[in-house]
């Protein structure tokens, strides 16, 4: 089939291939003529991504898979170019990092206490830039991306609760089941009464996703390390990678990427049609999550334990919430992309 099996879990697990394959085909009925105007969109892997938003509710996902269409058709992300976005990009306060995790799922790095604009118009239109960029980049067997914020610099007048509730509707609405993981690195315990007031943001699905994770906790670093190469990764969020953002090299990567997306896409287009413009990292075996996961090294302290972050005094009281545990390693597809080989 040409979209994926819905993996174990929520409303879709009793569900077989050809019940998932008939509502569908229900979906597409529904939308009718107009599903030609946008067809990657309405591809069976996308309408899967929206069944599986709705927990397979035909009626729910029709009428928010044709909110994106009216959404896409209008906004025309596809057609936002570097040169539409450089001002917002400048800080680095969004960027698409030039490796993937070990599963090869694309990496938007943000760092909000970097914000060097204003307009919610514009951070909007700079934050989509960089998702049509990152789902650019997906392998076919990919559908997801992560998200790594970094707090470094951050205040209570980083962001507005405005752009976060745009963020969440965007993300919710128009990119259904493209988040994989968003870890939210050393937030201060500042942090906390802002997370209070944007948490009712969140769909479920989506909140599900949302983890914190601390350089002075062993166990986030264990889950860290199985993640992501540790000699790649940023030296913020506990990598040996002291690089940094540079605007001027970035800048080149984008504008590249965007010769690339025109002669990759079709107008309205939300995933690749042809070759994807990078080669995502193949995972590595799936022992290898499972080592780092196990019960078995709680006496000992991983590599990334002793990898001092640049935020060297976080606050000892942590906020309360979802923090990285060994079922935020996607195993499963490690051993689906093992076995295929």
């Amino acid at each position: 089939m040409s979209f994926k099996k819905s993996r174990p879990g929520g409303a879709d697990k009793s569900l077989s291939s050809e019940e998932q394959q008939a509502k569908i085909n229900e979906v597409r009925k529904m939308i009718g003529p107009v599903a030609t105007k946008l067809p990657v969109l309405c591809s069976d892997a996308s309408i899967s991504r929206y069944l599986r938003a709705r927990n397979w509710n035909t009626k729910k996902a029709s009428k928010m898979l044709v909110e994106t269409m009216k959404w896409r058709l209008d906004y025309k992300p596809e057609k936002i170019l570097w040169e539409d976005v450089a001002r917002e990009a400048e800080t680095g306060k969004v960027y698409k990092a030039n490796y993937c995790d070990k599963f090869g799922r694309p990496l938007l790095i943000m760092r909000p206490g970097f914000q060097n604009t204003s307009s919610t118009e514009g951070q909007i239109k700079y934050l989509v830039y960089c998702m049509e960029n990152a789902l650019m980049s997906l392998s076919p067997e990919r559908e997801q991306v992560v998200w790594l914020v970094d707090f470094q610099r951050w205040t209570m007048s980083s962001i507005s609760v405005r752009v976060t509730r745009e963020t969440a509707n965007l993300l919710q609405n128009h990119y259904p089941e493209r988040l994989g993981l968003a870890i939210l690195y050393n937030p201060p315990k500042i942090f906390e009464s802002f997370w209070t007031m944007v948490k009712p943001f969140l769909e479920p699905k989506t909140y599900k996703k949302v983890r914190f994770a601390y350089s002075n906790d062993p166990q986030s670093q264990r889950i860290m390390e199985a993640l992501f190469d540790m000699d790649k990764l940023d030296s913020a969020f506990g990598g040996k990678n002291t690089v940094g953002f540079d605007y001027q090299a970035y800048a080149q990567r984008m504008k590249d990427d965007d010769k690339k997306r025109s002669e990759l896409m079709n107008p309205g287009c939300s995933s690749p049609i042809s070759q994807p413009i990078i080669t995502p990292q193949s995972s590595k075996s799936d022992s290898l999550a499972s080592d780092q996961c196990s019960d078995s090294d709680e006496g000992e302290l991983s590599s990334a334990d002793k990898t001092t972050s640049n935020l060297e005094n976080v606050d000892n009281e942590r906020i309360p919430g979802p923090t990285l545990t060994c079922e935020d390693v996607p195993r499963s597809e490690a051993a689906a992309t093992k076995g295929s080989k």
